[in-house]
């Protein structure tokens, strides 16, 4: 699982990474955010003519059938070993794949003889995570006919590696730049390319510390939620 997002960079740091174009709504000032969770916005990246754009995205996907937007509450994960047939997700795996650039994710710590308490994930490279995304676009069936499409994504998940160090059993797909145009490719053999990049990421991608508990409330947001945080007791 995967619930909570660190993204404080600017847009034009991730899209000169990832050879991308900003969208229009991205071109003017973006608030940094320490502390996003679902239904706020993320990044994404598409690409379609070889040519790549990044524009936001409310995390929490949407199906084009939903009847009404409380259905994304639930779907801002989705599970690698089940997002091909997964009525939710099994479209945008064919055909809407983005990739998800972020400064880190955090987790709860769920090993037991442990204080429940947040850790920060990030690079050990410390260049920009990519994790993998899928995106929807969805109009109120309710609205008029102009109404504006509303741009929604998921996070996919995995099993966790050596580098979650048991913390949680669950982590996100994250993707090498290399990989970046796998995943992103929507032709015939795309779902086969993004089916191979589903596992683990190789140990030592990432490192983590932990963090102080006040990011569990969305209302709480600047730089010191990632500043490293004495382990707490259960005591």
């Amino acid at each position: 699982m995967c619930g909570r997002i660190a993204l404080f960079s600017p847009p034009i740091r991730f899209a000169r990474f990832l050879d991308a174009t900003l969208s229009s709504d991205l071109e003017g000032e973006i608030r940094p955010s320490w502390n996003v969770g679902p239904q706020r916005s993320l990044l994404g990246v598409t690409e379609h003519d070889d040519t790549r754009v990044m524009d936001r995205y409310r995390w929490g996907l949407l199906p084009s059938w939903a009847k009404e937007p409380a259905v994304s509450n639930r779907l801002f994960n989705a599970r690698g070993e089940t997002v091909a047939e997964k009525p939710s997700f099994r479209a945008a795996f064919k055909k809407r794949p983005c990739v998800i650039p972020v400064d880190g994710f955090y987790e709860w710590d769920n090993r037991p003889g442990h204080a429940k308490q947040p850790h920060f994930f990030t690079r050990l490279d410390d260049e920009p995570l990519l994790l993998a995304g899928l995106y929807e676009l969805w109009r109120d069936p309710t609205a008029p006919e102009d109404a504006p499409w509303v741009q929604t994504c998921t996070v996919v998940t995995t099993a966790s590696n050596e580098d979650m160090d048991e913390i949680h059993e669950r982590m996100p797909v994250v993707i090498e730049l290399t990989d970046v145009g796998d995943w992103l490719d929507v032709s015939e053999s795309g779902p086969h390319e993004r089916s191979r990049l589903l596992g683990s990421a190789p140990a030592g991608t990432l490192r983590h510390y932990a963090v102080d508990p006040a990011v569990g409330s969305v209302r709480n947001d600047g730089p010191e939620l990632i500043e490293p945080a004495a382990p707490r007791s259960l005591f």
